[in-house]
C-alpha cells in the first residue's frame, strides 16, 4: 500500500529515513536467533549480535564462545564493520572416535553497515568471556555542507 503525501518533499524525506534505518539494521533482520547455528549463503557461521545506540556511541556485542582474541579479525572499510575468524578442532581429538560433537568449528563472519555519523578512527574493541565488544563513537559534526553556487 502506498501513502499519498500532499507535499512530495515529505514523502522523499520519509523514504530517505526509512532507507537509512533499513540499511543499518539489514544484517540484524537477516538472521533470527534460534537453537541452530546460523550460516550465511557461503556456509560461514554468523555470530549472534546485540547492537545498542547511546547518546555518544554505538556498542556492538558479538557472541564468540570458544574463540580466542587471536582468532578474530576486526576491520572497518567501505562504511561497514567486518567481524571474521576461524576456529579449529583440538588436535588431541584427531585419534579415536568422537561420539557426540555439538560444538562448531570453521570460519565465521559478520558484516554490519555503519551509519554515516560515526568516527571510524575512534573505534575500540575488547574481548572477554567469549563476548567481543566494539564501541563505535558518534561524530558530533553534522554531515554535509552548504555549497555556494557561482
Amino acid at each position: 500500500m502506498s501513502l499519498y503525501y500532499p507535499d512530495p518533499e515529505l514523502g522523499r524525506f520519509e523514504n530517505s529515513v526509512s532507507r537509512l534505518f533499513d540499511d543499518f539494521f539489514r544484517d540484524f533482520t537477516d538472521v533470527k536467533r534460534s537453537g541452530n547455528v546460523q550460516r550465511n549463503n557461503r556456509g560461514l557461521r554468523i555470530p549472534p549480535l546485540d547492537v545498542h545506540e547511546g547518546d555518544k556511541e554505538f556498542v556492538v556485542n558479538a557472541e564468540l564462545p570458544g574463540v580466542t582474541k587471536e582468532q578474530i579479525n576486526l576491520d572497518v572499510r567501505d562504511g561497514a564493520l567486518y567481524i571474521s575468524g576461524e576456529t579449529k578442532q583440538d588436535e588431541k581429538y584427531k585419534e579415536g572416535n568422537t561420539h557426540i560433537q555439538e560444538r562448531r568449528y570453521g570460519a565465521f563472519s559478520r558484516t554490519i553497515s555503519l551509519p554515516r555519523n560515526v568516527k571510524t578512527e575512534g573505534i575500540c574493541a575488547k574481548f572477554e568471556n567469549g563476548i567481543l565488544e566494539v564501541k563505535i563513537p558518534k561524530d558530533d559534526k553534522p554531515s554535509g555542507m552548504k555549497i555556494d553556487i557561482k
